[in-house]
């Protein structure tokens, strides 16, 4: 199986694709973040998400998707525009009919560092570890996209264990 996680942010997107075993070992893949920033507006920005999710899809042929779900932040405007690019993400995906899966930020920390109050060294360690990355570096969307398909490795691995549709691991926050 191929995951493309995806952390979605209106500045930067973070995708990471990692590969997964039969015996559930993970492999990193890629790593990289689209830099939406050069486009002239809002709008712009979100066209060059798409286009840039467009050709990570044709690149590395992802047989499912996992996108970090969108957390209030101080800024109801920053939240909005976190919205329309996360949107944006979506239909993008959708349209290609690939599987997607949908975690919280709390979830995704728990799954990999053991408490939903992590903070971002701590998750990017624990990506470094799992993905055995010691040397690589990885920029800091970037290292949060894998993190997030990291997580849907552990839910799938543990939905396929239990017979638990992977959308109840989530409403219950495992």
């Amino acid at each position: 199986m191929r995951i493309l996680g995806i952390d979605p942010g209106s500045q930067r997107t973070g995708l990471g694709v990692i590969d997964v075993a039969a015996d559930g070992r993970c492999t990193y893949v890629a790593a990289r973040a689209l830099k939406l920033l050069d486009a002239e507006d809002f709008p712009s920005r979100l066209g060059l998400l798409c286009e840039g999710l467009e050709a990570a899809l044709d690149e590395f042929a992802p047989t499912q998707v996992a996108i970090e779900t969108v957390f209030m932040d101080k800024s109801a405007t920053s939240a909005l525009k976190l919205g329309h690019a996360r949107g944006a993400a979506l239909a993008t995906v959708v349209r290609r009919r690939i599987p997607i899966s949908e975690y919280p930020p709390r979830v995704i920390k728990q799954s990999l560092v053991g408490r939903g109050a992590a903070d971002k060294q701590q998750v990017q360690h624990m990506v470094r570890l799992l993905l055995n990355l010691p040397e690589v570096k990885l920029q800091a969307d970037a290292a949060d996209a894998l993190a997030v398909a990291l997580t849907h490795a552990h839910m799938s691995a543990t939905a396929q264990r239990t017979g638990i549709a992977t959308h109840q691991l989530r409403r219950r926050g495992a």
